[in-house]
C-alpha cells in the first residue's frame, strides 16, 4: 500500500489508517477492521491509532462517511450535471457505473454485506438508497416526466444497477458498452444520439469496433 502523503512519521496518518480499514473491509468484511490487525498491516504500533481516532467505532463511522460522500454524493452530482437531453443525463449517471473514481462498486458491496450484520448500517444503506433514487427521480422530472413515471423509471434505473453489484456480475467491457444504448432507451424512452454516445465512450477510453 502506498504511504499516505499526509504521513506524520511513526504514527502514520488519519488517511493512512482509514485507507487500511477500507482495504480490510473490501478484502474480508467488517470483522477484519480491527485496530491490532490494521496496525500490523501498516507496520505501526497499536497505540498510534489513538492519535487519530477515539476508538474503533469512530473509525467505522469514518468509513461510512467515506462511502456516503463518494457513492451517494457522486451519484447525486452526476444526476444533476448539465445535459441537453434525458439520454445524455442518463449517460452522465452511467459514468458512475464505469468509473471507480465516481462510484466504488466494491465498496458498495462491502457496505451492503456489512448492513446484513448491523441495523445501524442497514439504516444508512436505506437512507442512501432513498437519496439516490430521489436524485434520479428529480432528473426525470427535470426532463418533463410526471411524478409517477419519474419515480418508476428512477427505481428501475437504480435497482437494476444495485442488482448488478449485489450479484457481483461481471461483463466484458465491449459487451457492456454495446448494451448501454439499449439500457438508455429502456430507462429514458429516448434513443441516445450518436454524438452523445461518442462523448460517453471517449470519457471512458472506449473505441467501438
Amino acid at each position: 500500500m502506498e504511504q499516505a502523503t499526509t504521513d506524520s512519521g511513526w504514527r502514520g496518518s488519519q488517511e493512512g489508517w482509514l485507507e487500511a480499514a477500507y482495504e480490510a473491509l473490501l478484502e474480508s468484511g467488517v470483522e477484519s477492521v480491527k485496530i491490532l490487525p490494521l496496525a500490523k498491516r501498516l507496520s505501526l504500533s497499536r497505540t498510534s491509532f489513538y492519535w487519530f481516532f477515539k476508538d474503533r467505532e469512530e473509525l467505522l463511522d469514518a468509513l461510512i462517511a467515506r462511502w456516503r460522500d463518494k457513492n451517494t454524493g457522486n451519484l447525486v452530482k452526476q444526476s444533476e450535471a448539465y445535459a441537453e437531453t434525458l439520454a445524455e443525463a442518463m449517460l452522465n449517471v452511467f459514468d458512475c457505473w464505469l468509473s471507480k473514481d465516481l462510484f466504488d462498486s466494491q465498496f458498495e458491496f462491502a457496505v451492503r454485506s456489512w448492513a446484513l450484520q448491523s441495523p445501524d448500517i442497514l439504516a444508512e444503506v436505506h437512507a442512501a438508497d432513498q437519496t439516490r433514487m430521489e436524485a434520479l427521480r428529480r432528473m426525470f422530472v427535470r426532463f418533463g416526466h410526471e411524478e409517477g413515471p419519474a419515480d418508476v423509471r428512477a427505481r428501475t434505473t437504480y435497482l437494476v444497477q444495485i442488482g448488478y453489484i449485489s450479484m457481483q456480475s461481471r461483463e466484458d467491457i465491449a459487451l457492456r458498452m454495446k448494451r448501454i444504448p439499449e439500457y438508455i432507451a429502456i430507462y429514458t424512452g429516448e434513443v441516445p444520439q450518436q454524438r452523445e454516445l461518442d462523448r460517453f465512450f471517449a470519457r471512458h477510453g472506449y473505441k467501438p469496433e
